[in-house]
């Protein structure tokens, strides 16, 4: 049996939750597969409605402490506490679990996972796919340092002791291999994957020579509602930019959303509208996009590659990213050659590069979108790196 341990599944809109369910039902091709969740939350404010009711491997959801909102000490209780279910399971079940798939929350969730894994001679790959405890310092003000030194060799303890690492990017890849001191051979790289079919179904492009509607040009961010997004400096760039016939449009859920409508209510007469983005309608949302917009708090691109990013590419759409330059979301827009990047928190910098994006010809902004989908379909194909994971996850299952 393969056992996966996955923190956010369907119906959970979020993409690492699509890969985990993709996986299992790839994997049920040739193997039993068995499924650990927590109860679904996120994102904060989402409507769950389980739509695939005939899964054909068997899911357990564990009543483990959840905590949808971004708080800190509740965030350290729901990782321990999923952990805690999941090691539990492990150890009950060790004589039939061949391999284990760990997608789970950082860092005490896969500490007890990983140790519960070793116990019992289990092997483990482990999908990293944020990087702590750094990730955690941006939201803390006091005593990073010691914060640092005290969690650090607990993520090093799982990194150390996983049979293989999956990571996102070749970013990630390398600050993992250099500062938990472990061999390259043993950390791969597989890009976080959409549904390319959907996304690139549903989208028209407008023809060449096309008349396009500048009437309410529309900017869009679509995706978590949350502090790393930095959403707030999309509202910002909007108001400075005053593009005439326009709108920006924030599509998604998350626990920054009251903040962030309160704050677009500040500035009168510009239109910003907030959509829902149920994860059937997110093709078709973005098809009405004519700009897509990207943003990442200082610091959070340095090894994250937002899946939203795929997602972006594939619709076809020209994409400003607020990002650091020498991160490999910036990498990826600039050598595809789909979009514009520009330092993160920087409205004065979004907003000129809006003007630019705004004033461009139809056939400019289709080469820009060509350009984007034709580079995920090569890079962020769900069939590639689905069929990458299943092979090392199938490289490391243990024989009965």
């Amino acid at each position: 049996m393969i056992l996966i341990v996955s923190a956010v599944f369907p119906p959970e809109p979020v993409v690492s939750a699509n890969i985990s369910s993709d996986l299992a039902l790839e994997l049920l091709k040739k193997w039993r597969v068995k499924v650990i969740t927590p109860t679904p939350t996120r994102p904060m404010g989402y409507s769950f409605k389980d739509s695939n009711e005939n899964k054909k491997f068997e899911q357990i959801v564990v009543k483990s402490y959840t905590c949808p909102e971004s708080k800190l000490p509740g965030r350290i209780r729901e990782s321990y506490s999923f952990g805690k279910h999941s090691a539990r399971f492990i150890k009950a079940n060790k004589i039939n679990i061949q391999c284990i798939y760990v997608n789970a929350w950082p860092l005490l969730a896969q500490y007890l996972i990983v140790k519960a894994a070793k116990k019992s001679s289990i092997p483990v790959v482990l999908h990293v796919q944020d990087i702590y405890p750094e990730s955690l310092l941006g939201k803390l003000r006091f005593f990073k340092k010691n914060v640092f030194r005290l969690l650090l060799p607990i993520d090093k303890y799982v990194i150390r002791n996983a049979t293989r690492v999956v990571t996102i990017s070749p970013a990630m890849k390398l600050y993992l291999c250099k500062t938990r001191a472990i061999d390259d051979q043993k950390v791969d790289i597989v890009y976080n994957w959409q549904n390319e079919k959907a996304l690139s179904n549903v989208t028209q492009l407008l023809k060449p020579g096309q008349k396009k509607d500048y009437s309410n040009f529309t900017f869009m961010y679509l995706g978590s509602l949350s502090r790393t997004a930095a959403i707030q400096v999309l509202i910002s760039a909007f108001a400075i930019s005053e593009i005439a016939d326009s709108r920006l449009v924030i599509a998604g859920n998350g626990s920054e959303k009251d903040y962030l409508a309160a704050l677009a209510n500040e500035y009168k007469g510009l239109n910003i509208e907030f959509w829902d983005a149920p994860m059937a309608m997110v093709p078709e949302i973005q098809e009405k996009a004519d700009v897509l917009l990207l943003s990442l708090a200082k610091g959070a691109a340095r090894f994250a590659l937002p899946s939203k990013l795929a997602a972006y590419m594939l619709s076809q759409k020209p994409i400003i990213a607020c990002v650091e330059e020498l991160s490999d979301t910036a990498n990826v827009i600039l050598k595809s050659k789909c979009g514009w990047v520009v330092p993160p928190e920087d409205p004065v910098a979004l907003a000129k590069a809006m003007n630019n994006a705004k004033i461009l010809s139809c056939e400019e902004l289709i080469a820009y979108g060509k350009n984007g989908h034709s580079y995920a379909h090569t890079i962020f194909s769900q069939k590639n790196n689905l069929n990458r994971l299943v092979n090392i996850i199938e490289e490391t299952i243990l024989p009965l």
